[in-house]
């Protein structure tokens, strides 16, 4: 079986950084080495160690690029690639006046297939492995998608929107169609190569409580799967939510009564959460995804995400495109910096690589599999050019170590640092 040996800088961790000091658990090596064996990451050790006991595999020396797992996206939106910046509107009218409207032409097959090929494409391009994404309520766009990633060899996870209310009539399903359409996209694609499947009601305020209930019975029927919503991400938007269920305890309360709360959750944004819902997400096992540059552009808020995650909520990372800015996880992780600042917690290099890697796998229940840089995980593997541009490449020469070298790529980087990418062993070209 064919082995590449790639040289270079690694970087790796073996805990959660939020919860325990980041110096513990992770572990980088300047000279390091990762042994690809087939699709499967087999040894990751000191390059020279590697290099005497596999004199036979294919060297790939990046020199001083660091090696690490590729980034992994919990929680997107492909439809919306083509949409991406648009200006000016908080969510509900940014969804009325840009996300709709586009979001329609998904019942096209060829629409679709080629904005699923883009999006893909360029997630590759800025160094992300797995995309974590709604669909739309076409099961065309949901074909489209895992199609496309079939094709690529990647990991990812979708499922069909469902909205049968507060939405254009072009985007409106049933209660029916939302659970008929939904269990036979799961049955033809979970589980299938790297396809995983979510059910996807978007969020409460448009599905009915009927709606809501089925896509829990669908749930209960098929455990392994998971599920993705939307959860508190802006303040007129819990208030609609009061007054279309009036009688919840609260927003994580529309989902639970419905069946839609497990550890297999996964709730993004997750802003505005009242103490009894981090309680329950903490108890349950379920995941909060932060996604900062859509709350900024947005205007959403500031999450709290070493609250969360000291509160024993598990917590991943994700670009929320096209609501977010940028596909890049670089500039996903550079807001997320800059969201502690103003909530005046200071996230460390490390523990940004671990949201966007390690954290992210870990709400998708697919640790040591994906976003994972050790022996048994695929190799899906980003290579970090820290020198990418000449602003940080002057900012790098003053470096102490591997952290003032790699923040500036984290603050400053985008495709250009992305030196390369492999997906299940291949070389992404």
């Amino acid at each position: 079986m064919k082995q590449y040996l790639l040289l270079g800088q690694t970087l790796s961790f073996s805990g959660n950084p939020l919860l325990t000091p980041w110096e513990n658990v992770t572990h980088h090596n300047s000279a390091g080495g990762v042994l690809i064996t087939g699709d499967r990451i087999t040894a990751v050790d000191n390059a020279d160690t590697l290099k005497r006991a596999h004199p036979d595999a294919t060297i790939v020396d990046y020199g001083d690029a660091l090696i690490h797992a590729g980034f992994v996206d919990a929680h997107m939106h492909y439809p919306q690639t083509r949409m991406i910046a648009s200006w000016g509107k908080q969510l509900i009218d940014w969804l009325n006046t840009y996300t709709f409207p586009e979001e329609s032409r998904f019942g096209d097959r060829a629409y679709a297939d080629a904005v699923a090929a883009d999006t893909l494409d360029l997630a590759l391009a800025h160094g992300t492995t797995t995309l974590t994404s709604f669909c739309t309520i076409h099961p065309e766009s949901v074909d489209a998608f895992f199609g496309a990633a079939a094709q690529r060899n990647m990991a990812v996870v979708a499922g069909k929107t469902c909205m049968d209310r507060n939405a254009p009539d072009t985007l409106v399903d049933t209660v029916q169609s939302a659970y008929d359409d939904s269990k036979a996209l799961l049955e033809k694609w979970h589980g299938i190569g790297r396809a995983t499947y979510a059910i996807t009601p978007r969020f409460s305020p448009t599905s009915t409580p009927d709606q809501l209930q089925v896509l829990g019975d669908l749930w209960a029927e098929n455990p392994d799967c998971l599920m993705q919503t939307h959860l508190s991400e802006q303040l007129p938007e819990i208030a609609w939510v009061k007054d279309l269920y009036p009688t919840s305890r609260d927003y994580l309360d529309t989902y639970e009564t419905h069946g839609l709360l497990g550890a297999k959750g996964l709730y993004g944004h997750s802003i505005y959460l009242e103490p009894r819902e981090i309680d329950r997400l903490a108890e349950v096992g379920a995941a909060v995804v932060h996604c900062p540059t859509s709350n900024t552009f947005i205007g959403s808020g500031l999450c709290d995400v070493l609250g969360l995650a000291r509160a024993g909520v598990a917590m991943g990372l994700a670009t929320d495109t096209g609501g977010g800015s940028s596909f890049s996880m670089l500039r996903t992780m550079a807001a997320a910096y800059e969201i502690g600042q103003l909530r005046g917690d200071v996230l460390h290099a490390a523990q940004l690589m671990w949201l966007a890697t390690e954290g992210s796998a870990a709400t998708l229940h697919q640790s040591g599999q994906i976003g994972h840089l050790g022996t048994g995980a695929m190799a899906d593997i980003t290579v970090l050019d820290l020198a990418a541009t000449p602003l940080i490449a002057q900012r790098v020469k003053s470096a102490e170590n591997v952290w003032d070298q790699l923040f500036p790529t984290i603050m400053m980087g985008d495709d250009r640092s992305i030196k390369d990418v492999w997906v299940a062993g291949s070389r992404v070209t």
